[in-house]
């Protein structure tokens, strides 16, 4: 029996709901993934941190990105699912990391210049400079064969990758070099007032932005105003038509249609029946995932022995790891007292 190949990725909890695009992009990939793959999914609450975060509401969102991930269909009996912080080895890991990184590579990640650029270099902390190489270690732990990424996080699987070849090549082999798993890009979603932008928790406007714990209504409103154009014609045109592309997409991807049959049911009838029976399939979709997110953060008692349990599963692969790396660096090792 072939073993499955191992799969690694994760989310921020920095918001108490995760979005459409989220949902698009990430665990209707992960959902199916998990089913060909052994999957651990995590939520990267070390990550959320290189930001400043109210810790109340870290911590609130933190279950709540849990409680959304199993009720979009990510199965914690099936794939382990776990918090970060619950594994103390991804911090150890990212240290030994750091130790191998070159400044200039460090500085040459481009999302680390875009958020410093918007933040200001004096206000970007160090963690926020180093954060790729935490990436790097969170991957690395579990010897990962694939990693699920969107096209902008590529340049951090590349920088693990070359940060694995290099441990391996110093110190002995160690890690699984792991390949990046590119998303499809007509998952990408973008924001339904600026469609020239991707769906994100720090849109400018939250009329563009769809959130999952939405109420029917909120949701219907935000995709009966979103953003077309004067011409009226149902076509997909992302140059052109942003806004309708984006629609499009969206009713493509939920609704497992092709385009073409989309432009063809819609020809002649104008923006305002798409965007009807895309608020219909969106609700339809999106509402049971929010009553099933609520019910699990009925009992948080049971929400958090369930992240428990996983992150016992998550601890034994990441400490083995661990393990590993410090008997290769030359660490020594404690002893055991009787």
């Amino acid at each position: 029996m072939t073993a499955k190949p191992r799969l690694f990725s994760g989310m921020q909890p920095s918001a108490d709901s995760l979005h459409l695009g989220n949902y698009i992009g990430a665990l209707l990939s992960w959902k199916e993934l998990q089913e060909t793959h052994e999957a651990f999914f995590f939520l990267a609450d070390l990550h959320a941190i290189t930001v400043p975060q109210d810790p109340t509401a870290l911590r609130e969102n933190t279950r709540r990105t849990a409680a959304q991930y199993i009720a979009a269909g990510i199965d914690p009996s099936r794939s382990t699912l776990f918090v970060q912080s619950h594994v103390p080895a991804h911090a150890q890991l990212a240290w030994v990391l750091n130790t191998i990184t070159g400044f200039g590579e460090a500085s040459r990640m481009t999302q680390f210049k875009d958020k410093a650029a918007k933040q200001g270099n004096d206000a970007a902390s160090v963690g926020l400079f180093t954060y790729p190489i935490l990436q790097a270690g969170d991957i690395l732990l579990y010897q990962a064969n694939q990693v699920p990424v969107g096209e902008d996080q590529r340049q951090h699987v590349e920088l693990t990758r070359d940060l694995a070849t290099r441990f391996n090549s110093r110190f002995g082999e160690t890690f699984t070099v792991p390949e990046a798993y590119i998303l499809k890009e007509t998952a990408k979603v973008f924001d339904l007032q600026n469609p020239q932008s991707k769906m994100s928790k720090s849109s400018e406007s939250p009329a563009g932005i769809v959130w999952v714990m939405d109420d029917e209504k909120t949701t219907a409103k935000k995709i009966m105003r979103a953003v077309t154009d004067a011409d009226a014609s149902v076509t997909f045109d992302r140059e052109n038509k942003p806004g309708v592309a984006n629609l499009l997409t969206i009713f493509s991807v939920l609704g497992e249609r092709s385009i073409e049959s989309l432009e063809n049911e819609f020809a002649g009838r104008g923006y305002g029946d798409l965007k009807k029976a895309l608020a219909e399939l969106v609700t339809s979709i999106l509402g049971p995932i929010r009553t099933r997110t609520l019910e699990l953060l009925d009992d948080p008692a049971e929400l958090d022995r369930i992240l428990a349990i996983n992150a016992d599963r998550a601890s034994e692969v990441a400490e083995a790891t661990l393990a590993q790396v410090y008997d290769r660096m030359g660490f020594l090792p404690r002893a055991t007292l009787r």
